[in-house]
């Protein structure tokens, strides 16, 4: 069956997202229906409005204007659900200071349904994320994660379908009861969370596509046949389970919101595989968007319909924002939150004996003591997650400034790394490095935000020779001492940000092997990660020279 897409307009402002969404959805419902009202014996396509979030990352900056356009949405669209896609731990010093439970407040603020678990979730071990569960005011569902030997969350998993789900517990799957119709929704999470976080010994993750054939099994047993897919395994990972793959291999889920890859859809993906379609949905990354996605069920509770879009919470019109903060969400977060963040910015996390140099151009020309600071701290983090990692690559665009001789604060630390990007672990062969050292060096001596700083390797060129035909020499430190020569035809792992993984300024080789799923995304933030090194030197004292891993031949 082929499905039409209702909604060709577009959602200009979250008003007119909601006025959209609104023309689709029957007004006839009303708050209480969501709490479970008499089925609906019209005959009219079931209609249903999902907001969707996910790897927001403890990105609380703009939670006013993200509860506001919730509210805004929920006003013209009842028949709506709000779901979280996981990884709200880690991020930003609102996590580093409250540990999610900042996050938290506004959820519960917000009125969410439910939520899975992002790997993120056990960064801080089962006992912080145990606190995070039991103050819920929401389930939490995730089929694949078994906690039944935890003894931190075994208290609130329930291992089961819930027809009426408690607060704070953690359940298989649910049923929401939406305007009269039961709406199944399970969760995943990425088995990658035992290698790239820290859940625990106790902590069992099982195959996703089995148990996702179960809870689908399980709800179409009950009579309910329209099933959404919350889950934390990534749109087109390739760390072994994608949302793509769920898709194609489970048949009978009607919708996927996913997480982990920050994918940014703007438009629903639509798989057609079997006999019933699945839409896919994610929001991109760190509350830059509310996701709000509208489907059609037949009475079989196949999508018939469906339309998507993300919903910029950050919109400027003349400098102001479209939409507006929810005067109790902004209330919240200047005064219970915002004072100790802002307090925190001013920790010393160690001391450079010589200026770091970053910015424009010296990190976009040419080797710099930071950006060789910089990815020695990404390469021996990446090591901690795949030891077979001997290659760091950072986009001289993403070090913004320089620092000074002296202490180094978390606020200069967030002046040079303000985007937030996360690592990425790529397997790439050596003639595609010696590819990607061609882009970075296409501009030279000119400024190109693409120029990589490395780790792990060095390699000579000369800017005189045409563009492509410029890199002399590579060589890498494979076994951590010594440099060999590289090969071409040999397979290395290479750490790098998950923008530049997937073929940001120009680095199609990366992006291809992104598509071909030969990059792993086991998150930790750029920030994190060099504060994290910085404070495991000897007295937190660094002292990083210029070491000839790269040098123009022409000069």
């Amino acid at each position: 069956m082929k499905i039409r897409s209702r909604f060709n307009r577009k959602f200009l402002s979250v008003a007119a997202a909601a006025a959209l969404l609104a023309a689709s959805i029957a007004p006839a419902a009303s708050a209480a229906n969501l709490k479970g009202a008499k089925p609906s014996k019209s005959p009219q396509p079931f209609e249903l409005t999902i907001m969707h979030s996910n790897d927001s990352h403890a990105h609380l900056e703009n939670a006013a204007r993200k509860v506001t356009a919730i509210k805004q949405v929920r006003e013209h669209s009842p028949n709506a659900l709000l779901l979280d896609a996981g990884d709200v731990f880690s991020g930003t010093l609102y996590f580093n200071e409250y540990l999610g439970l900042a996050d938290l407040e506004f959820m519960n603020l917000a009125g969410y349904d439910a939520m899975t678990f992002g790997n993120h979730e056990f960064d801080k071990g089962t006992g912080t994320l145990a606190n995070f569960v039991k103050q819920a005011d929401f389930p939490f569902v995730s089929a694949n994660v078994n906690f039944k030997k935890d003894k931190n969350l075994k208290k609130h998993d329930r291992n089961m379908i819930a027809m009426n789900p408690f607060d704070g517990t953690i359940y298989n799957g649910i049923v929401k009861v939406v305007n009269g119709e039961k709406v199944g929704i399970f969760g995943l999470t990425t088995a990658e969370t035992k290698d790239i976080s820290s859940p625990g010994e106790d902590v069992n993750f099982t195959d996703y596509i089995e148990e996702a054939k179960l809870a689908v099994q399980a709800f179409e047993e009950k009579g309910i046949n329209k099933i959404i897919a919350l889950t934390h395994i990534g749109y087109d990972d390739g760390g072994g389970d994608n949302d793509l793959t769920l898709a194609k291999e489970v048949e009978g889920i009607d919708i996927i919101v996913g997480g982990h890859t920050h994918t940014k859809l703007p438009a629903p993906v639509l798989d057609q595989t079997g006999e019933e379609p699945t839409v896919i949905v994610q929001a991109n990354e760190y509350s830059k968007f509310l996701g709000a996605l509208d489907v059609q069920f037949d009475k079989k509770g196949r999508v018939i319909e469906h339309e998507g879009k993300l919903i910029d919470l950050d919109q400027k019109v003349d400098g102001q924002f479209v939409i507006q903060d929810d005067p109790e969400a902004a209330k919240i977060l200047a005064e219970t939150y915002k004072p100790a963040v802002e307090q925190k910015q001013q920790t010393v996390i160690g001391n450079t004996t010589v200026d770091l140099t970053g910015g424009n151009p010296a990190a976009r020309t040419g080797e710099t003591n930071l950006g060789n600071l910089i990815t020695d701290g990404m390469l021996a983090k990446a090591k901690t997650i795949n030891p077979n990692t001997v290659i760091a690559l950072q986009n001289g665009g993403g070090i913004r400034t320089s620092v000074a001789a002296g202490d180094i604060t978390l606020a200069k630390v967030l002046e040079v790394m303000p985007f937030g990007n996360s690592l990425g672990i790529m397997q790439l062969t050596g003639a595609e490095i010696k590819e990607a050292l061609e882009i970075s060096v296409k501009d030279a001596p000119k400024a190109f935000g693409g120029f990589l700083q490395v780790s792990g390797l060095k390699f000579t060129y000369d800017s005189t020779l045409p563009a492509g035909q410029r890199v002399q020499s590579i060589e890498v430190k494979e076994d951590g001492v010594q440099y060999v020569a590289i090969d071409p035809a040999k397979t290395y792992g290479v750490a790098t940000n998950t923008f530049t993984a997937k073929g940001g300024d120009g680095y199609t080789v990366f992006g291809k092997a992104y598509s071909e799923g030969r990059v792993s995304e086991p998150g930790f933030v750029d920030w994190e990660i060099f504060t994290e090194y910085v404070e495991s030197q000897e007295n937190k004292t660094v002292s990083p020279q210029i070491e000839g891993r790269i040098i123009d031949l022409a000069n």
